[in-house]
């Protein structure tokens, strides 16, 4: 440890993202608290300090209160790092403690102020009381322009390239297989139904192809997504792995042909930039950050939302066209080394 302060992240324990924040400003020598009604599910680094509030959400972005302000008084930290601009974003405001960054994440923008009048309030509150704003993407903060008339500073992830490469993996499918996959929470603003009605129009067209279908990840829609799979008759060609360890992404995304993020809201798209990382072209829907991190006909194809038609019909491009994946997976990877 350098001694060269402290930091308090104020956010969901539960989200890798949170993690690898945690992490990383560790790594540089502050000294890192995370205070949160989240448990972590990945693991923290052994100096990064986290602790649990006393009470639990979604009550707990209130009670918690007097909690945050006494422990912010005892660590008294340069500064204080908010993450997701409702409920945290709450307490944070209401900590008074200066100086205060927000990052917004998506859902607490495209979505929390559009629940109802209260929500929208939260978030213009929250945002009110922050010294600096963070957007990973200028799709998003062109949306959180609608809560607030301050500046916001564009903070894109970045991709470890020493982590997220191309790689030789040892797949679960037969070395003949075509893989087209996607690595997202089974959530609904994912999308992961588009996929699999486009999977299925890919069966119906190339009934010869060996073609597989990898889906990689955990969420609430997994039995209903099965469902879907069993319906249109591809649950027999489709992998459903449930949630995986972050380390555990890169061999999958290596396992892929081609990536397949059909979100029906993205706020940046790391996934797809992890894809390119490896060297694998990309299908997105255009919402969101994705077309910022994906150059149409370049590193990939870029696709209407919500069209499992237009889904299939990219895929088959890059399914007819071997270069074509090779060009795009290498010129993706070349976006992901400059920017």
């Amino acid at each position: 440890m350098q001694g060269y302060g402290s930091v308090v992240f104020l956010a969901g324990a539960a989200s890798g993202h949170t993690i690898r924040w945690a992490n990383a400003i560790s790594s540089t020598g502050y000294e890192v608290f995370l205070l949160t009604l989240h448990p972590p599910i990945e693991p923290l680094a052994g100096d990064v300090h986290c602790e649990i509030a006393p009470f639990a959400a979604p009550h707990g972005y209130v009670l918690n209160r007097a909690w945050v302000r006494k422990r912010l008084s005892q660590i008294n930290p340069d500064i204080v790092h908010v993450h997701y601009a409702a409920g945290y974003g709450l307490l944070g405001a209401v900590s008074a403690f200066h100086p205060l960054i927000i990052s917004v994440w998506g859902s607490d923008v495209y979505v929390a102020p559009h629940k109802s009048f209260f929500h929208r309030k939260i978030i213009e509150f929250s945002l009110s009381r922050a010294d600096i704003i963070l957007s990973t993407s200028h799709a998003m903060a062109e949306k959180t322009k609608e809560f607030t008339d301050k500046h916001i500073v564009i903070t894109p992830f970045g991709i470890d390239t020493d982590v997220f490469k191309p790689l030789e993996v040892e797949s679960i499918f037969p070395p003949t297989s075509i893989v087209i996959g996607t690595i997202k929470t089974l959530g609904a603003i994912y999308g992961i139904d588009f996929l699999i009605k486009a999977f299925a129009i890919l069966c119906d067209k190339h009934p010869d192809l060996p073609l597989r279908l990898l889906i990689v990840g955990g969420g609430k829609l997994e039995s209903e997504l099965r469902a879907l799979a069993d319906e249109l008759q591809v649950s027999d060609k489709t992998v459903f792995t449930g949630y995986q360890p972050h380390e555990k992404v890169p061999q999958f995304q290596n396992m892929l042909d081609v990536s397949v993020t059909p979100s029906n809201q993205e706020s940046f798209g790391v996934a797809v930039l992890e894809a390119s990382a490896c060297g694998k072209p990309v299908v997105v829907s255009n919402v969101g950050g994705l077309p910022e991190v994906v150059e149409d006909g370049v590193t990939g194809i870029v696709v209407p939302r919500g069209n499992p038609e237009a889904i299939a019909e990219a895929v088959s491009k890059l399914l007819a066209n071997p270069q074509m994946r090779e060009r795009m997976g290498e010129a993706g990877l070349q976006r992901v080394k400059q920017h």
